[in-house]
């Protein structure tokens, strides 16, 4: 059974570079393109890893971050960060939302997928 990993970002273009990458390293993807369409994907879908940006449209990344920690049938799920945020204080607070990691964009593939079996292991 392969992985499946939910990416939540409003860039149609990330989007599409994260199922490439993903689908390329064998990964099941399911797509959102901010937050509160991130907490309605989960409802329908059981990822094993989510990756979500910061910086979206109706509800930004720590949002969608506090939504899925708020629900059980989700709590244990790891959740990257991919951002172009480096601050660190936004680390801290995603940290402390829930988050389990933090890439910085843009991305290594190769990373990407690497990080993703970590977490998800």
């Amino acid at each position: 059974m392969s992985l499946t990993v939910l990416t939540v970002d409003d860039s149609r273009t990330m989007r599409d570079m994260l199922m490439l990458a993903l689908k390329d390293a064998g990964f099941d993807v399911v797509q959102a393109v901010d937050g509160v369409h991130g907490l309605e994907v989960l409802d329908q879908s059981s990822p094993q890893v989510i990756i979500t940006d910061i910086n979206m449209p109706r509800m930004d990344g720590f949002g969608f971050i506090e939504g899925v920690r708020r629900d059980n049938r989700h709590r244990g799920v790891p959740i990257l960060v991919l951002t172009t945020e480096s601050d660190p204080s936004k680390k801290d607070r995603a940290r402390q939302a829930g988050a389990t990691g933090w890439i910085v964009k843009p991305f290594s593939p190769a990373k990407l997928v690497e990080a993703i079996r970590r977490v998800a292991a």
